[in-house]
């Protein structure tokens, strides 16, 4: 049996796998995050590799490979941690700490987004001259590109539809980022804002939304709206033969898919109405982003371009 170990590094917790060959989770364990200083983050990194080491009991030098996946810019090449807006490490040497740390050579590091659509990618019925799209709906909204086998990158920045502009009944001057319109924390203000609850959680404009309340109903119809915006934008430009969607917001409450799928409807063509059934949700879940880091530290055979 080959074992590979992820890590997936966020600003609230650190999730850590060890995930046999075929992308199944042998354990897992949690930490919170540290974002106080970046020794401290650092610490609570090898701190949840420790634990899920002898939680495991695997030693580390029976593992293959390690992959960890960070928010925001990072360096893949030289193993850096460029730039996060939630965690504390500014061109932060990651790999080479874990290095030193664990003297385990196979050690990768990758955007977080990436991380979780080559997880997706890997447990999908797709082939390697498909164009496949994971899109996340989180805290931010973001996307990433595998195109016949390989990752588009661009210049760095590809797949980051979030910040596409959009007519948003909520903007003062009629234009927003899909982002500011439709992520969790975009949900959440226009929830306290509509309803006059300042403690209004994301999820407590979930469950107002199944109770069918009107103001929640219009709040899901702008969201919809937004981020059909950007799902119609992808498939104008790439017509992917998949698109899945991960993401705290869409993961826990995977309904929102068909409600995208109508406000998605307007925009079509009758050429383009087949993507409707090519829209799916992710099949790892939360634990889309730590697989797929376990599965890129045994090194997948996915090539990267830059």
């Amino acid at each position: 049996m080959r074992y590979g170990l992820g890590v997936d590094v966020g600003g609230t917790k650190i999730a850590t796998v060890i995930i046999n060959q075929h992308g199944e989770i042998i354990d897992r364990v949690e930490v919170p995050s540290n974002p106080s200083d970046k020794e401290k983050m650092f610490d609570q990194v090898t701190k949840s590799i420790e634990n899920v080491l002898v939680k495991s009991k695997l030693d580390i030098s029976m593992i293959e490979g390690m992959g960890v996946g960070v928010p925001g810019k990072v360096d893949r090449e030289n193993g850096i941690a460029v730039f996060q807006n939630n965690l504390p490490w500014k061109n932060f040497p990651i790999v080479e700490r874990l290095r030193n740390y664990y003297a385990l050579e196979n050690i990768v590091i990758d955007n977080d987004v990436y991380m979780a659509a080559l997880a997706e990618w890997k447990a999908s019925d797709s082939t390697s001259k498909d164009t496949f799209v994971y899109v996340t709906v989180s805290t931010g909204i973001s996307c990433s590109i595998i195109q016949e086998g390989s990752f588009l990158r661009g210049n760095g920045f590809a797949g980051e539809i979030g910040l596409l502009p959009d007519l948003a009944k909520s903007s003062p001057n009629r234009m927003h980022s899909i982002e500011e319109s439709a992520s969790g924390p975009a949900i959440q203000k226009l929830a306290v804002d509509r309803f006059g609850y300042p403690n209004m959680t994301t999820e407590d404009f979930f469950k107002e939304f199944q109770k069918e309340n009107p103001i929640a109903k219009g709040i899901m119809d702008e969201v919809a709206e937004s981020i059909a915006h950007g799902i119609y934008s992808i498939v104008s430009l790439l017509d992917p033969h998949k698109i899945i969607f991960g993401g705290g917001v869409i993961n826990n409450n995977p309904f929102l898919l068909n409600i995208v799928r109508e406000a998605l409807l307007k925009y079509l063509i009758p050429e383009q109405l087949s993507v409707l059934q090519r829209l799916q949700t992710s099949h790892f879940k939360e634990n889309a982003g730590v697989v797929g880091a376990g599965l890129k530290g045994m090194e997948v055979n996915l090539k990267t371009t830059s």
